[in-house]
């Protein structure tokens, strides 16, 4: 069974291809999945590496543009009607997808395979190293959280 949290919107995206490449929308504004960009952040991530948990109070979307990652999201909010559920998406840049995640959900993302990830950040606030309670974060391993970052997810 595949939990979804409540909030999460996942678009995928269309890529339209010919003889010189192909291009593809992201997002626009308006749509479902849309929301207010502050800053736009590219990270490159080697095999291997868990990047995990965090959270804050605006929204994030997230682009795999290389490579292929395991996307984990479980919620923290309480009185969400999801509330302790886990939800995993798989994006790759062959198959990409936008994953827009609600305030309030932890997340985090490992790399799969033997390649590079390259993820694309559009955040709705404005990253400030000096405020302290901008981003928090939880332990990958989290026991709270429960989740088995060594199962096999190919």
């Amino acid at each position: 069974m595949i939990t979804m949290i409540d909030g999460v919107h996942i678009k995928t995206i269309t890529r339209h291809n010919d003889e010189r490449g192909y291009f593809a929308e992201l997002t626009k504004k308006g749509e479902a999945g849309s929301h207010e960009v502050a800053q736009t952040s590219y990270a490159i991530t080697k095999p291997g590496v868990i990047k995990a948990f965090h959270y804050h109070d605006y929204w994030e979307s997230w682009a795999v543009l290389r490579g292929r990652a395991l996307l984990v999201m479980h919620d923290i909010r309480e009185g969400s009607p999801t509330h302790g559920e886990t939800q995993t998406v798989i994006a790759d840049e062959e198959h990409p997808i936008l994953l827009s995640i609600p305030p309030g959900v932890a997340h985090g993302y490992s790399v799969l395979g033997n390649e590079d990830v390259g993820m694309l950040y559009h955040a709705e606030e404005v990253y400030d190293g000096s405020r302290k309670d901008q981003i928090r974060t939880i332990p990958f391993d989290s026991k709270d959280i429960g989740f088995d970052w060594k199962a096999s997810y190919e």
